[in-house]
């Protein structure tokens, strides 16, 4: 007996047997029940979701002789002709290699001709949208008033391609992803017919792995049960996609977290020695990544062992959600840039070493806390600035220049009230569903440049990415319009990178005021 694919074999009969379009199905059940069907459908959804299923389904159901609920009965001859596939009625065309307007122009001919058995003629024409120009043209007015005995169903997973005049014309059902919860159902089921053993661990990662498409995760399942006889582990479906285990992903995070690049690099290396893909190592450490920031959020995680999430508490305890949200958007980088160079290993193995690689900013920071000590002795009158010839000066001549100490007091206060209202302003990106502008501006501070202008400090350095993202025209109105209301008058924005920008270290106070260039003596009462 030939052999046949698990995604064939235990491809849905019924509407019934479909997973997770529910939404679909019963308004599709209703048409056929109620007698109103229309003329020309288009089944939208990502690969693998029920597209092309639904359209057997439904050509089957609105030709069957014994319908029951809107379901085919698939034991009349019409659905027994169908199934076998030797109904001449319902015709089945892949516009990615029938797209020419000869095609169509066939099918524009043979409309008019009633059908042999079935009560309906059925066009199923998948990947729709690989149809050329001259096609759409050709298809447009049978299309829009196709005898009563012929029904159109288009089927596509980019509809965004379709001219709006083929999608005004048709009734359109969008397919969604389907959950992890209902391929992990769906096969078990499958597995409970096979005969096949498989661990409730391996299931959840090809559920995973299957990305919403359940032709996927029928796929991968299928290759599994061919390797091994026994029962199939987490470990065999991983060993099989090319994905590396937990512990050689848990030993780069940690490594990358603790800021060893030693350590991460020797890891890097050993699951690059076992032969293991790029792009699947990769798309690992983002999820893990993912999935350590969830449980610091949530505490909560369905898909790993005991063990694995001890390890994961671990990391979650010495580390924050900011950088957590910054490794995300830095992983993803790596793997945009990934995709475009020749030298991927190398292109990773930097990118890592550059996540791992502790970089401090002492020099900046020691020279922040200078000028806030002076600013704090100069406030609260511990130290006295007169001139060298202050015998000589006269009175008034004093009095001026307390007077502008004074002034230069107060503006330094000014400066310092960006720190006070930044953090509204970046909390308000949060509250308005700003979550990207958010996490790129969360580790961020702000100072005050001078009376139109507001630097914002990245003390961790400012990315490709994120420069880009927050120099957008529309990104950059809305940072400046929730400065300029806190400041009650127009304000400009400039981003300062100071992972580029190392100042000169100052030895003293002395050393600051001596640049003033003025005769002064500092005494601290």
């Amino acid at each position: 007996m030939e052999y046949t694919a698990l995604y064939r074999k235990f491809r849905p009969l019924t509407f019934s047997e479909l997973v997770g379009q529910d939404h679909i199905t019963k308004t599709l059940k209703n048409q056929i029940k109620s007698g109103r069907i229309g003329h020309a459908y288009l089944f939208n959804g990502g690969r693998g979701t029920g597209k092309t299923s639904s359209a057997k389904i439904f050509a089957r159901a609105i030709n069957c002789l014994n319908p029951k609920d809107g379901e085919p009965c698939n034991e009349c001859e019409i659905c027994k002709a169908m199934l076998e596939g030797s109904l001449t009625d319902v015709v089945e065309m892949d516009a990615a290699s029938n797209n020419s307007v000869e095609d169509i122009r066939s099918i524009r001919d043979e409309v008019n001709f009633l059908p042999t058995l079935a009560k309906y003629r059925v066009y199923i024409i998948d990947e729709v949208h690989m149809l050329s120009t001259g096609a759409f043209n050709a298809l447009l007015k049978t299309l829009e008033e196709p005898p009563a005995h012929v029904k159109f169903i288009l089927a596509t997973t980019e509809p965004q391609k379709l001219p709006a005049t083929i999608l005004s014309r048709c009734q359109r059902f969008d397919f969604k992803r389907i959950s992890d919860e209902d391929i992990v159902k769906r096969l078990k089921i499958v597995c409970e017919q096979s005969q096949i053993q498989i661990t409730e661990e391996a299931l959840n990662i090809i559920a995973v792995l299957a990305e919403g498409a359940a032709r996927d995760a029928l796929s991968i399942l299928e290759r599994c049960s061919q390797e091994q006889d026994g029962t199939i582990d987490g470990d065999l479906v991983k060993a099989l996609v090319g994905i590396p285990k937990i512990t050689f992903v848990n030993k780069i995070v940690e490594a990358i977290i603790s800021y060893k690049s030693e350590e991460a690099l020797q890891a890097l290396e050993e699951v690059l020695q076992d032969g293991k893909d790029l792009n699947n190592l990769l798309w690992e450490i983002i999820k893990y990544v993912k999935d350590i920031l969830v449980y610091k959020t949530s505490k909560n995680l369905n898909l790993y062992n005991k063990e694995e999430l001890a390890g994961i508490e671990k990391l979650s305890a010495n580390v924050s959600k900011e950088r957590l949200i910054n490794l995300i958007y830095e992983l993803s980088e790596i793997e945009n840039n990934i995709k475009w160079s020749s030298q991927k290993e190398i292109m990773l193995q930097t990118g890592i070493i550059k996540l791992s690689t502790n970089v401090t900013y002492d020099g900046i920071e020691e020279l922040k806390k200078k000028v806030q000590d002076l600013e704090n002795k100069i406030n609260s009158g511990n130290i006295t600035v007169k001139s060298a010839n202050s015998n000589s000066l006269p009175k008034e001549s004093i009095t001026q220049k307390q007077e502008t100490k004074k002034v230069e007091s107060k503006a330094n206060i000014a400066n310092l009230k960006s720190e006070e209202y930044w953090p509204k302003v970046v909390n308000s990106l949060k509250d308005s569903g700003k979550m990207i502008l958010y996490s790129n501006l969360v580790n961020t501070k702000a100072k005050q440049k001078d009376d139109l202008t507001i630097e914002v400090i990245f003390p961790n350095g400012l990315t490709k990415f994120g420069k880009d993202l927050l120099q957008r025209p529309e990104n950059m109105k809305e940072i400046v319009r929730l400065v300029s209301m806190e400041c009650g008058k127009e304000m400009r924005i400039q981003y300062i990178d100071a992972a580029n920008y190392v100042p000169k270290e100052e030895n003293s106070i002395e050393d600051m005021v001596k640049k003033l260039d003025i005769p002064v003596n500092i005494i601290e009462e």
